[in-house]
């Protein structure tokens, strides 16, 4: 057993194909100075195709696991466009009179040779994606041929030094039973994708080999547990394929758990909403029972293209997501851009911190123009569909006042041009940062309801980027301060008489059950993925037990109290698939 680092769950059995490494040893060629021009445009030739390579990769991945994961190549797209990069470039062809690809090599092993010296896992994999884009140039400047992946039907292992967004882009899932990398960890893009797949991988074997994987060699490996065996024995090949047949079973039954609704043992009924970024996200969550949209990311409508959305596009796209719910909810985000998330043709100001400046509701007050043509779509839609709207990153009564003036404008405007919206659409704010917390009892005398974002919430509540390899142990969702700001929120939404839900990873975890429960909580909204583990979960729960265990956790004083106690409570009450839970028809 050698053990590496979990990644993405799942077990797989298989032989290894091994890629070999896309390493470049180049003749430090000159060039004759009256040649600069020409290397010059070579150069830019090669940024063009390599940029409109990963805009295509970046369309295909999207299809198949929706934009956030996609967003990852945004990134790729940055580094050919960064000018510190490209000028280190330009000024090793400009000073030195070496070839663009000798110039572009030169580069890159500046650059990640910088980041590997950072004391910091998430730089140094940032690492991965300066190589990938690179190797991406230099393969278009040398004219070399793409590594090829088997060409036939065989399922395998596929075994890498290290594995970019691009090559895993390019996989199909269909014959990658796993990977298995000697770099990495669990922040690199690599992983975030392979979660998104659904395949397992094992990272951070380096130096762990006693002797290298060779293609053909037979592997089974655990991508929670992190392990792998090469060559193993047949009990052992027993054993990991019982495990495996388990998994999938598993995953098999619960899909009949997507027309049952979610109600607990004794009673108490929770519906489940999804998360989408688009209309094929919204389709995998109505297959596994969503009842309606928690959580309409509209960002990625501005994504992927060269110019902000006209309204009429905006429209054409809540109006198809509110007809498709056949009346359930749906409740849009406005504009959520700044932080993480950027657009190629909107530029925002260089931040030292951008998670704490301009983004989200801050832009959309700043550009009126661009508020209002979004606004102006969603209540268009509104009378499709049972239409609601929220603000995010609200930290002060002022924001709200002054979105819902801007929205009374849009109404002003629609009602002189004669077009009907509805004019009581609910409109709620996102709870994120502390500030919104302390005064929920003020922002819920402007809204009509409260949807708790518990992934920017934690985060900032203990100001912990859960991304830094450093920190991420600090990154607590059960944390005492988190809790009491949950409940703060939801006893001023209760006292104002407003709804109040859950969204994010916490609403996505079945441990916090009994949190909901315990609060009151009865709306939910989660990724697709994570539906049907949340039912099965509610189906087999007890909810007078839940709330007993939830207020202990209110009264404890360590997150692993509340962690330990939590997960204790899901595995007593984990009632196998296909008993009780399985059997409310349609109730």
């Amino acid at each position: 057993m050698i053990q590496g680092i979990g990644a993405a769950a799942g077990v797989a059995i298989g032989k290894a194909f091994v890629l070999p490494n896309w390493e470049w040893s180049l003749p430090d060629t000159q060039v004759n100075p009256v040649d600069l021009a020409k290397e010059f445009e070579r150069l830019y030739e090669g940024i063009r195709t390599s940029k409109d390579e990963i805009e295509f990769i970046k369309r295909e991945f999207r299809e198949v696991v929706g934009p956030e994961e996609s967003s990852i190549f945004d990134a790729h797209l940055a580094i050919l466009d960064d000018p510190v990069f490209m000028s280190e470039i330009r000024g090793i062809i400009e000073r030195q009179y070496k070839a663009a690809e000798v110039a572009v090599k030169e580069a890159i092993d500046h650059f990640v040779a910088m980041f590997d010296l950072l004391d910091d896992e998430y730089m140094k994999e940032r690492a991965v994606d300066i190589k990938d884009v690179g190797n991406r140039l230099l393969k278009h400047l040398l004219g070399a041929p793409e590594v090829t992946l088997p060409s036939d039907t065989q399922p395998y292992i596929l075994v890498a030094k290290e594995l970019s967004p691009s090559q895993l882009a390019h996989l199909n899932p269909t014959y990658v039973l796993g990977i298995v990398t000697m770099m990495g960890g669990k922040t690199s893009h690599s992983s975030i994708m392979a979660r998104a797949l659904g395949i397992p991988l094992v990272a951070g074997l380096e130096n762990k080999l006693p002797n290298p994987i060779q293609t053909g060699d037979l592997l089974v490996m655990d991508g929670e547990s992190g392990s792998i065996q090469v060559h193993p024995d047949e009990d052992t090949i027993k054993n990991f394929a019982s495990i495996r047949d388990k998994q999938h079973k598993k995953r098999e039954q619960l899909e009949l758990l997507a027309t049952v609704e979610a109600v607990t043992k004794d009673g108490v009924s929770l519906r489940l909403a999804g998360n989408i970024s688009s209309v094929k996200e919204l389709n995998i969550a109505l297959k596994y029972g969503a009842e309606g949209v928690g959580l309409f990311r509209t960002e990625f409508l501005y994504m992927d293209r060269d110019s902000f959305p006209s309204e009429e596009e905006q429209f054409e796209v809540y109006k198809l997501v509110a007809e498709k719910v056949s009346g359930s909810t749906v409740v849009i985000r406005t504009l959520d851009i700044g932080g993480d998330k950027h657009l190629d043709y909107f530029q925002l100001p260089e931040e030292q911190n951008p998670f704490l400046g301009y983004r989200a509701i801050r832009i959309s007050l700043d550009r009126k123009d661009m508020f209002k043509t979004q606004l102006t779509a969603i209540m268009r839609a509104s009378v499709y569909g049972n239409v609601k709207m929220m603000f995010p990153m609200i930290s002060s009564v002022e924001e709200v006042q002054a979105a819902k003036a801007v929205l009374e404008e849009v109404k002003a405007e629609l009602t002189q041009k004669g077009i009907p919206f509805n004019p009581h659409m609910p409109v709620g704010i996102m709870i994120e940062v502390p500030a919104a917390v302390m005064i929920a009892d003020l922002l819920a005398e402007e809204v009509d309801f409260f949807s708790i974002g518990t992934n920017d919430l934690v985060q900032y509540v203990l100001a912990v980027d859960r991304m830094n390899e450093q920190i991420a142990h600090m990154y607590h969702p059960y944390h005492p301060a988190v809790l009491r700001m949950i409940r703060m929120t939801v006893e001023a939404a209760k006292g104002a008489d407003i709804d109040v839900s859950v969204c994010g990873e916490m609403a996505a975890d079945e441990r916090s059950l009994p949190l909901w429960l315990e609060l009151g909580i009865s709306e939910l909204s989660m990724s697709p993925q994570a539906l049907l583990k949340v039912k099965h979960r509610t189906l087999n729960t007890l909810a007078s037990d839940a709330r007993e265990v939830a207020k202990a956790c209110f009264k404890h004083r360590t997150s692993t109290e509340n962690e330990k106690q939590l997960s204790a409570f899901a595995c007593k009450s984990g009632i196998p698939l296909g008993t009780s839970g399985t059997s409310k028809e349609g109730k």
